[in-house]
Order: structure tokens, then sequence, then C-alpha cells
């Protein structure tokens, strides 16, 4: 069987496209907040990294290379409470989506097998199911799964895009017990973990698939991905890694040393830097909560509720009326105002009463956004 056609399955964002024509028309500009794309330059390690190993005229490897490896696992150790991370167990991955959009077909499952994902997700957990033919399914609450002997994986994404909700260590490892009593591999999204809001998070950090609290020791059947795209504004290096159960790893491993799925080394060497640089990931930070308090006074202000948003880059924004809880409204509303916001409808129907408003603008045009939201937002 090969991959199953997507032609036909329409990219969300082109939906997007009338609202942000309107938006551009605003007389002092667009600001878009749509989309997560970082501003910021990339940490100065990574890029005199990337420089100092351009010249890169033999292949690298595709399992990376041992200090990169070492660097994640010593990364997991320093910054999520996961020690002891087999090197091995690591692989790096062309950015997270890809991974996230191939891991069904990697793993090989096809009709007849269950992917189940977050109820209120990005898009891709659900695509990435389709070509392999296995049939996405988005669980009931409270319900990962469990008793289904058709689900083979189960997709966690905390802290959420969209949303913003974190997964404490108590409902990660309910997740991970009824997984495994099916047989199932839990895949867990991780890559905004470096960016929490509110406690416990700020403090204790965002709990890991991995953690033995959650997973009792054992990383059996359990894979974490993660990107420098959000946390070293490296989105255009592609930089990410899978990590986890061994087993797992090698069979990923052993699949795409075949497809020739190899990241640059160059990109490697840039991680490595961006790993083992904590400084950069806390500047950054600390430019984003400037940025996010201003966005959350202003959408506030203007009559707007903000839920969950725990952390991540994201305020998952709704109408105070429940009654106006259409995003489009919301969307079309913001858009006259010159400001671009991304319609929860494209996180499933769960979402359909909310927007997404990014905090990855530039300082100024953050500021632009709030001058433009005082005095309140019309959704009749």
């Amino acid at each position: 069987m090969g991959l199953a056609d997507l032609s036909g399955l329409a990219y969300p964002w082109d939906t997007l496209t009338p609202y942000a024509e309107r938006a551009r028309a605003h007389p002092r500009g667009v600001v878009d907040l749509s989309i997560g794309t970082p501003v910021a330059r990339p940490p100065a390690a990574g890029g005199a990294a990337r420089a100092a190993a351009t010249d890169a005229h033999g292949y690298p490897t595709t399992h990376g290379t041992p200090a990169r490896r070492e660097a994640v696992s010593a990364w997991f150790a320093r910054r999520r409470g996961v020690p002891g991370l087999d090197p091995d167990a690591v692989l790096p991955t062309v950015g997270s989506k890809e991974l996230v959009g191939l891991l069904p077909s990697l793993l090989r499952l096809g009709p007849g097998d269950v992917v189940v994902h977050p109820r209120t997700a990005y898009p891709t957990y659900d695509v990435g199911a389709r070509p392999a033919g296995a049939p996405p399914r988005a669980p009931v609450a409270g319900d990962a799964g469990a008793g289904r002997a058709d689900v083979r994986l189960v997709w966690v994404n905390s802290p959420s895009n969209p949303t913003g909700r974190v997964l404490d260590a108590a409902h990660l490892a309910r997740v991970v017990a009824a997984a495994r009593e099916i047989g199932a591999v839990v895949a867990s999204d991780e890559c905004y973990a470096e960016l929490a809001w509110t406690e416990p998070f700020t403090t204790t950090g965002v709990p890991s698939l991995l953690d033995p609290a959650v997973c009792g020791g054992s990383h059996d059947g359990l894979l974490v991905t993660y990107s420098l795209s959000k946390q070293s504004s490296m989105a255009g290096y592609r930089a990410a890694f899978v990590a986890g159960d061994a087993a797992l790893v090698a069979d990923l491993l052993a699949t795409r040393k075949h497809l020739g799925m190899i990241v640059p080394a160059p990109v490697q060497a840039a991680m490595v830097a961006a790993l083992s640089d904590d400084a950069h990931v806390a500047a950054q930070r600390d430019v984003y909560a400037r940025r996010r308090e201003v966005l959350v006074e202003a959408l506030t202000g203007a009559g707007l509720v903000i839920d969950h948003s725990e952390a991540g880059l994201y305020l998952w924004t709704r109408p105070a009326d429940e009654a106006a809880g259409d995003c489009w409204l919301t969307v079309s509303a913001l858009a006259d105002r010159g400001v671009l916001v991304g319609p929860g409808a494209f996180y499933g129907t769960e979402g359909a009463g909310h927007v997404r408003v990014a905090l990855t603008a530039t300082d100024e045009r953050v500021h632009e956004a709030a001058a433009r939201l005082s005095g309140g937002l019309p959704l009749a």
C-alpha cells in the first residue's frame, strides 16, 4: 500500500487569506499574530557553531553526531528531569513536524490501526495518520484509547498548541499506564516545554513523558519529540530530535537510513551549541513574557477571555459572551483592526469558539496591536 493521497485535503491556513488581505489594508500595516514564526535572531553560539561546521564535505550519519546525541541527553537531565537517557536512544529529525507527520508510517501502522490525538490539536497529528491509512481519532474526555486493542499510537501534546494547556505528571502517568495496557506507543510533542508562564510549572518545569515520575523509570513504548524552533528561534534550521524507547528509536533509525532522512552536519553543530546554552533560552523567554503581558492586558481589556495558556507561544482567546463564540467573527473583527490571528476551528471542532494569538511579533508590532484593541472589540 502506498501513501494515501493528501492532494485533496485543504491546507487550513489558505482559508485565512481574505482576512489577511483585509488586515494588510490597515493604514498602519498588518500585525500578524496568526502563526508562531520567531522574529528573534538565533543564539550567537548556535550561529557560530553552524558557521564553523560549514566545511561539511562528507555525509553526516543519520543517527547524528555523538556530540549532538550527548548534548540532548545532558539537556534532558539538566532541564527536563530525565536522568540517564541513553544517547543512542536519540535521533535528529528535520524539524519536529516531519516526525509528527510521518511517525505513523515510520511505525508501519496501517488500516485497522488507530492513532489517538488530542481533541483540540495542531492538524498534523490528524493528517499524519492518513498517509499510513490509520484512522485518526480524537478521544472523548479522559479517554486515551483505554481498552481498545486497535489503538497503536497515542499522541500527547503538552504544552499544547494551540491551547497552552500543560498536563501534570499524574495525568501523563495515567496516559502511559492506559497505553501500556493495550500495547500502544505514546508519543509526546513537548516543543514548548521551556516556555511556562504559570505555577507550578514556572518553578518545577513542565513534566516530560520520560520523567521517572511519569514513566516509572522505563522508557519502553515512549517517544518524545522536541524542537529548537521555539526556545532558540531556530525554525529556519529545522533542528529537532526524537528520544525515548531505545528499540523504537533504533527501528526509526533503520528506516530513516534507507530513506536518506539526514540532518545536515552544520545544523547538528548548531544544535549542540544551543542545547548547551541555557542563558539564551532564559533571555528569549523574558522577551516573550513581556510581550505576553502586553497582549493579555490588551485582549482582556477589549472584552476577551483567555483560557489555559499556561505555557507556549500563544494565548487561547475567546469572547466573554459564549453566544458570540464563532471564531470567524473574532478573526473578522480583529482583521478590521489590522490584527491577524489564527481561527480555533483549525484545531478541531472544540476550538471553534476560540482564536489563537501568537506572541512572536516584534515588540513594536505587539504594542501596535494593543493600541488598536483599546476601546473594545465589536463582535456583532
